[in-house]
């Protein structure tokens, strides 16, 4: 066997399909968990190092212990993960963090939590966890605010960011930053909407909160433009949540065919918002998202969304830091992890 085992390998090996191989892999939509735990279990088994962490998805399932995967391992130190909210399930970074800590362990370090509370960022202070001194590098994640991420940037320690501050004024932090590809699968969903007659679309969502949101929005924008078709203002409703949403409906002078969404949150509000003013997707308004959440396959009816490969983002990170922390002086870098769009009933007026 070559030192590089591809997808195809893979396939081969499991006498499946490439298609079903790498959906298995990027935890998409389609294959059976029977299914999925054949191919991370084999993708271990071979040595598929973008997914050599698989097993932290399915535990006892593929038969690897962690002691297993760190054997031999020596403690290079801690990685700081900062963040400002609790990353639950639900969160997409939950699943990316899963993949990031066992990958970290094989290479020798620790990654811990330190939650940035509010009291912290308005006086530009590091949570009293947080010790820079047995910290070998920082992660940030939902940490969104310029100033305090200006402040950890400053601290000479190699820091990444998994999304960030919104860049709409051409300002970047001097940091690597990783994001998820937000742009292609918006742009692909507005042609195809615009292709099927739905020329009124509108978006939701504060594009300002974090660079994801401007890019998602910017893409919708560009991609109206690009196909001649003019942007109503009113149905640009810049709020993430269900109140603010449902008061931007009731003054947008009717519905559009389609409001993308900023997340899938922020979908999940404007749905509840679409309710209580007694109109019913997807047949007075189609909705989509982005994340690809649990919550979006079990609302009621299913979101069309973006589904995000996180595995692939947790392995980029990875790589991301420890370039970083072995070369310093490297030129900041931006990298976009692989998305794909999922049509579901919200954008099926048949539904």
């Amino acid at each position: 066997m070559s030192n590089r085992v591809t997808i195809q390998d893979i396939a081969d090996a499991l006498n499946l399909s490439r298609n079903t191989v790498s959906k298995a892999l990027n935890n998409s939509e389609g294959p059976s968990d029977a299914t999925r735990a054949r191919v991370l279990a084999k993708a271990v088994e071979m040595g598929y190092k973008q997914f050599a962490y698989a097993n932290t998805l399915l535990g006892s399932q593929i038969g690897l212990t962690t002691d297993a995967l760190v054997q031999g391992a020596r403690d290079k130190g801690e990685i700081a993960l900062l963040t400002t909210t609790y990353l639950a399930a639900p969160h997409f970074s939950s699943l990316m963090l899963d993949g990031i800590q066992r990958e970290l362990a094989l290479l020798g370090y620790t990654l811990n939590s330190h939650r940035v509370t509010e009291d912290d960022m308005a006086q530009l202070r590091l949570p009293l966890t947080f010790n820079g001194d047995r910290t070998a590098a920082i992660i940030c994640i939902e940490m969104f605010n310029r100033a305090y991420d200006e402040m950890v940037c400053g601290l000479g320690i190699p820091t990444l960011f998994v999304d960030g501050p919104a860049q709409h004024d051409g300002w970047a932090l001097p940091s690597d930053l990783l994001l998820m590809e937000n742009r292609t699968q918006v742009t692909k969903l507005v042609c195809d909407m615009l292709a099927q007659g739905r020329k009124r679309i509108g978006f939701i969502g504060n594009w300002l909160h974090c660079q994801s949101f401007y890019e998602r929005y910017s893409a919708f924008r560009l991609a109206m433009l690009m196909s001649g078709v003019e942007v109503e203002p009113q149905l640009c409703i810049r709020q993430n949540y269900a109140q603010g949403i449902k008061e931007g409906i009731e003054s947008s002078q009717g519905l559009p065919d389609l409001f993308i969404c900023a997340n899938d949150f922020v979908a999940l509000d404007a749905l509840q918002a679409i309710r209580e003013l007694g109109y019913d997707v997807p047949h007075d308004v189609a909705l989509a998202g982005f994340d690809d959440s649990a919550e979006s396959r079990r609302c009621m009816p299913p979101l069309t969304t973006i589904h995000i490969h996180t595995q692939s983002m947790a392995y980029s990170a990875v790589q991301l830091l420890r370039t970083r922390i072995k070369e310093p002086a490297l030129d900041y870098r931006q990298v976009y992890a692989e998305t794909e769009l999922i049509y579901r009933a919200s954008t099926d007026p048949g539904a």
